[in-house]
């Protein structure tokens, strides 16, 4: 049977029965075999909306007023950054989208911080051209972590794992939100143009709760094919770490962003969530995953070292 993307019910895995999480998990399982999978979500409306309404506003910001919320030498871990900065890896351009990123702070003295400050970086947020945004945005990246850590679980069983094994992996980490503005593109070549090329994330998994337009694609068995999830559904992919940490049980979700061709005045805003962990975690396969016909293919890495290399081959590592 052709892999296929699943719509599964993480609000039922968490109220029902053994026999409903045991659903719900080989849903889940069968689906990430893609390196994608819908869920549903009890994220409210209303947040979303408001939130879109702010980052709209930022967005149509002129250039040099956004570019006051750069952040230099942050990497692409806060503020502001523009067009054809970031480029996947292994892509000859890079991408055609405008960004802001944002996390959860930790006090100055948290060990994290002092360990990797290149990874918690003070947050450069547009609270004085778009006042109310920040703490907004703060609300949005809270509900969007707990969706993501509560999704963790059902993919821990389904990994053999203890249902709590990510809770202390993604406890305090980096974990990144992002938002993505792919402006027109009326000078596209014939064919269409890409806005994101073909690219994996680097993280254990990514949210997205929805978007303003077409325009995501995903590979499913070697071919591309538009993301369609059912109405109010988060899209949930798999990054690097998960597949490392699996043993190459769930694989990466490649994705890419193309413009459309019959409309290229059109833009397109998203928000993304990638969720890390803690970057002194060792990423290993796990032994559940491991053995008989599925030996050990991944050594071990830090999780900050990972994150720093793939930084550096997406052009967003600041020297």
């Amino acid at each position: 049977m052709e892999p296929a993307i699943l719509d599964v019910d993480l609000l039922a895995f968490e109220r029902g029965g053994s026999s409903t999480k045991a659903a719900v998990v080989d849903g889940v399982m069968r689906s990430l075999a893609t390196g994608f999978v819908y869920t549903s979500s009890d994220l409210p409306e209303d947040l979303l909306d408001s939130t879109y309404g702010l980052l709209q506003r930022f967005f149509s910001l002129d250039g040099e007023s956004k570019e006051r919320f750069h952040a230099q030498g942050a990497s692409g871990q806060t503020g502001y950054t523009g067009v054809l900065v970031e480029t996947a890896a292994g892509s000859d351009r890079p991408d055609w989208k405008e960004m802001l990123n944002w996390s959860a702070p930790l006090p100055s003295g948290h060990p994290l911080r002092r360990r990797f400050p290149d990874l918690y970086p003070e947050q450069v947020l547009p609270e004085a051209a778009v006042p109310g945004i920040a703490a907004l945005l703060g609300e949005f990246h809270r509900a969007i972590a707990d969706l993501q850590r509560r999704f963790l679980r059902v993919i821990a069983l389904g990994i053999g794992c203890s249902e709590d094994f990510f809770e202390e992996i993604v406890l305090e980490a980096p974990t990144l939100t992002r938002a993505l503005r792919y402006p027109p593109m009326p000078q596209a070549p014939p064919g269409g143009h890409l806005w994101a090329a073909a690219h994996g994330d680097i993280n254990l998994i990514t949210a997205l709760p929805r978007a303003t337009g077409p325009g995501l694609q995903v590979q499913v068995g070697g071919e591309w094919m538009p993301a369609q999830p059912p109405e109010g559904r988060v899209i949930i992919n798999s990054g690097m770490m998960l597949e490392r940490l699996s043993n190459g049980r769930i694989p990466t979700g490649w994705h890419r962003v193309e413009a459309p061709v019959t409309n290229p005045a059109s833009e397109r805003l998203s928000v993304v969530q990638f969720c890390h962990a803690r970057p002194w975690t060792i990423l290993a396969p796990v032994p559940s995953c491991c053995g008989g016909e599925h030996p050990q293919r991944y050594g071990a890495i830090r999780a900050a070292d990972a994150l720093e290399e793939v930084l550096y081959r997406i052009n967003l590592l600041e020297r």
